[in-house]
């Protein structure tokens, strides 16, 4: 089974900061407006448990595909993680997508650096090879194994989506993984590069290039469209730090770089609102939703001509649900002309 047999176009990610029955609300109404998958991140101390709300999204969605939008190995051992998506993906007759990456700003709250990719990568193999049923051994740089297996029936082949912004996680995404979360922004020079390094992994490894998932954070907005910059633009300040090659294919002036990488040091990114008023509109534009609904499918649509697969789009700012809901006129009308 293919990444493309399980992951259908288009997708929602939240955090999990709204209430039990608001968020029951909010995904319900996301499977109705006929989105095919809905990722929740998982972010520690800065949300809800990712687990407690794919559970209530697996007992509230018929269709739904499930995800983590992302773990880390750092957080929760691996066998834990393991375990997790395992009873979400039973919970949920077989909906479950396990997102992972090497992890963001938020660890530092916990005394963590992001994973090294060796660990990520082990990570993966022993997962698959717990939901397999072998006993598993492993010294790794961050957790250990011994003679570890499962006691309770998983599905092998749950997908495994690797979310990346640099290229050696983009080649390891090609090597081992289903699929690959982009987080690289909305303009095509950064689509087509990632999607190149993924290919990369891939043609190294002698397999077919995985599921791309482009992500777009932000708003949508036709009333006021400049209202869609401020969120918009305190997830633009994420790149400086995370993906500074995407800051130079987008041209942004090393300087301003410099700058952001100053002022946000860490936490999620709507905490970095002084690094964010540093960035030029036409960053943010480039590497976020951040206008109104003709704006995001032209974004969209340059997506799907670079080579993705599919768009998961990721609410920010007071009215998520809107942002949610025009993104579906945007899709359509993107879709539409392809």
């Amino acid at each position: 089974m293919t990444s493309s047999d399980t992951v259908a176009s288009r997708g929602v990610i939240l955090q999990p900061v709204d209430t039990p029955k608001d968020f029951v609300t909010m995904v319900r109404e996301i499977e109705s407006l006929g989105f095919s998958n809905l990722w929740c991140t998982d972010s520690s101390l800065h949300a809800r448990n990712v687990y407690s709300y794919l559970t209530l999204a697996a007992t509230s969605t018929d269709s739904l595909l499930l995800g983590t939008a992302v773990t880390n190995p750092l957080t929760r051992h691996p066998a834990i993680t393991a375990s997790a998506a395992a009873t979400i993906d039973e919970v949920s007759t077989g909906r479950m997508l396990l997102g992972i990456g090497v992890g963001d700003r938020p660890l530092l709250a916990l005394g963590y650096k992001p994973s090294h990719l060796a660990d990520l990568e082990a990570t993966i193999d022993d997962m698959r090879r717990l939901w397999s049923g072998e006993t598993v051994d492993r010294v790794a740089r961050s957790y250990q194994l011994d003679g570890a297996h499962m006691r309770i029936p998983a599905r092998p082949d749950i997908p495994i989506y690797i979310s990346a912004s640099g290229p050696k996680t983009f080649e390891l995404a090609g090597r081992v993984a289903d699929g690959v979360l982009v987080m690289v922004g909305l303009f095509d020079d950064a689509i087509e590069w990632a999607i190149s390094c993924v290919r990369k992994g891939a043609d190294e490894a002698g397999r077919d290039v995985p599921h791309i998932a482009v992500c777009a954070y932000g708003a949508i907005n036709d009333d006021d469209p400049d209202s869609s910059m401020g969120p918009a633009r305190n997830i633009a300040s994420w790149f400086p730090q995370t993906a500074p090659y995407v800051c130079e294919l987008a041209g942004l002036d090393p300087a301003i770089v410099d700058a952001v990488r100053a002022n946000y040091t860490g936490g999620e990114f709507q905490e970095a609102e002084r690094a964010a008023s540093l960035l030029p509109d036409s960053f943010v534009r480039r590497v976020a939703l951040s206008g109104g609904r003709a704006q995001a499918t032209a974004q969209i649509q340059t997506a799907l001509r670079a080579g993705a697969d599919s768009v998961q789009v990721f609410p920010l700012g007071p009215n998520r649900m809107d942002t949610v809901r025009a993104f579906v006129d945007s899709w359509n009308a993107a879709v539409s002309v392809a």
